[in-house]
């Protein structure tokens, strides 16, 4: 189990400062959801979690103890990092690139063991791409590589996921095959998993809680049924909006209502 607690947490570039304080804490087996319009620090958000980026007022504790007192490979070992376009070597076959997530379990000059090749043979499984295990990854569509970088950090065996905009450029199919994915990730397996995303509908969607960002800081947490309304979404994106009752499951779903789109 992984733990992470961020406590009046801020975090600046330079002189900049882009969030402040900042409370949340991550649930084992939640699929969490930062959203947030461009520019208000969902990226800063996953990089202050995963402990690139030190906060430069409050804390964050990975399992009771501050993250900046425990070496990268301890970090490794319980949280991992989905980037926004993470790169991937165009030549390296999948297996390798999802035996890549084994690298903070072995020590020195060490290779993969027999048990490490096991453990990455089931994260390939869990993502379906086992049947990918020979190909390149110039050979991917952009949903295959999203997959495998999912394998990857499964394969890396952390208890905390964190992903920077995982269905960017993806089709409405593969947007979905990823976050359900993911949202059956937490439940079956336990996993807490944060994502930031923009699609507010996806967000509602598939995520157990949201965090909105707005004006340096969290601008409410809560259910999707508790963030997204109108007067939510007018107030920190600016844009007239309806909001209804999904008609499958009833969770809310915004629609753009602009008066220029009035009678078209």
């Amino acid at each position: 189990m992984t733990t992470l607690i961020l406590a009046n947490a801020g975090f600046k570039y330079g002189s900049h400062t882009v969030l402040q304080a900042i409370n949340l804490d991550t649930i084992e087996g939640e699929f969490l959801g930062i959203i947030g319009p461009n520019g208000s620090g969902k990226s800063t958000l996953l990089k202050g979690m995963s402990g690139i980026l030190r906060p430069c007022t409050g804390s964050v504790s990975l399992n009771g103890k501050d993250i900046g007192s425990n070496n990268h490979g301890y970090i490794a070992r319980h949280i991992a990092l989905v980037p926004q376009n993470a790169f991937l070597p165009e030549l390296f076959t999948v297996l390798d690139i999802v035996l890549m997530g084994r690298t903070p379990h072995l020590g020195l000059l060490r290779y993969e063991s027999k048990q490490d090749i096991s453990i990455a043979v089931k994260a390939m499984q869990a993502t379906q791409t086992q049947q990918l295990a020979s190909k390149h990854i110039n050979e991917l569509s952009g949903g295959e590589r999203q997959r495998v970088l999912i394998a990857r950090t499964l394969a890396q065996q952390a208890g905390l996921l964190l992903l920077d905009e995982p269905t960017a450029s993806l089709d409405i199919n593969y947007q979905a095959e990823i976050l359900g994915f993911l949202r059956q990730l937490c439940h079956a397996q336990g996993l807490s998993v944060v994502a930031a995303l923009h699609d507010l509908n996806l967000a509602s969607q598939y995520c157990d809680r949201l965090v909105m960002l707005n004006d340096r800081g969290i601008w409410k947490q809560g259910k999707p049924a508790e963030i997204i309304n109108s007067a939510a979404l007018k107030e920190v994106f600016g844009i007239d909006v309806h909001v209804y009752a999904h008609p499958l499951n009833g969770l809310p779903t915004a629609l753009v209502t602009s008066r220029d789109l009035a009678g078209n």
